[in-house]
């Protein structure tokens, strides 16, 4: 319950450290669970970082399908806030691999913004 009310939070314009890295931690968990599976590395520094998507298992070095982003960007794609293709446009998603276009898994639904 902490994931969703940090998410509720940070939609009601909470942007604090703690409440920004609960929302993070609790969709980069959702998307596992939405996509599980070691194809691509997620990552949101400093908050965190998770595997999803099915494909190939990395296990060592730099995983060929990585999706690097800021904790704002993250947290305005999973709630609906911001679009992939603006986010790659913009430069705020930094994608590589032909696994890494997460436009299909988002917005969360856990973490959609109600309107």
């Amino acid at each position: 319950m902490a994931g969703r009310a940090a998410v509720a939070a940070w939609l009601g314009g909470d942007t604090s450290r703690a409440v920004t890295t609960t929302a993070v931690r609790f969709t980069l968990e959702e998307l596992a669970d939405v996509a599980p599976g070691n194809a691509v590395e997620v990552r949101v520094p400093p908050a965190g970082a998770v595997q999803a998507v099915a494909g190939p298992r990395h296990t060592r070095g730099t995983p060929p399908n990585v999706v690097e982003l800021d904790t704002a960007t993250w947290l305005g794609l999973v709630t609906g806030r911001l679009r992939w293709a603006d986010a790659v446009a913009d430069g705020r998603v930094h994608a590589s691999g032909e696994r890494s276009d997460l436009s299909a898994l988002l917005p969360l639904q856990a973490a959609r913004e109600r309107r």
